[in-house]
């Protein structure tokens, strides 16, 4: 899709997106400190958006597998809930847009000592606690949400 046509609809409807909360044996959650917009420079949860003709199942596989080189199944996965993620900025930091997401937060424990490979959306991932995120002022408001 070209940038334009993304932007416009960026401008004109929400976009959903699943959120993948991952917690390892000693429920500490995987968060990725983002290098892009919206929400650059906050530690966030790994997520993107489902692209349309895409199932829940499809999109969970392929953000999982491209963000962090992980094979996960939403068979295994916990929904939260939808969570309203509004932004002032977007992705193209073009002024006057705003992005929308109604993201449907998953939560998937993870077995110890499962490699993870970070992407280019994060300049580092770190494990952290839920006492820790919640106190933490670089952690993003929409991420202590889901906690």
């Amino acid at each position: 899709m070209e940038k334009d046509d993304f932007l416009d609809i960026i401008d004109k409807t929400p976009l959903v997106s699943i959120d993948l909360i991952i917690k390892d044996s000693n429920n500490r959650a995987l968060l990725g400190y983002r290098n892009n917009h919206p929400a650059r420079g906050f530690w966030f949860v790994p997520g993107g958006r489902i692209r349309k003709n895409e199932t829940l199942a499809q999109a969970m596989k392929r953000i999982a597998l491209n963000e962090l080189g992980l094979e996960i199944s939403i068979t295994g996965a916990t929904l939260l809930g939808a969570y309203d993620h509004i932004y002032n900025d977007n992705f193209d930091t073009k002024p006057g847009i705003k992005t929308h997401y109604v993201a449907l937060g998953y939560e998937i424990k993870l077995p110890c000592n499962q490699a993870i490979k970070m992407d280019k959306q994060h300049s580092e991932i770190q494990w952290w606690s839920i006492e820790d995120l919640l106190k933490s002022e670089a952690v993003h408001r929409n991420t202590k949400a889901y906690f």
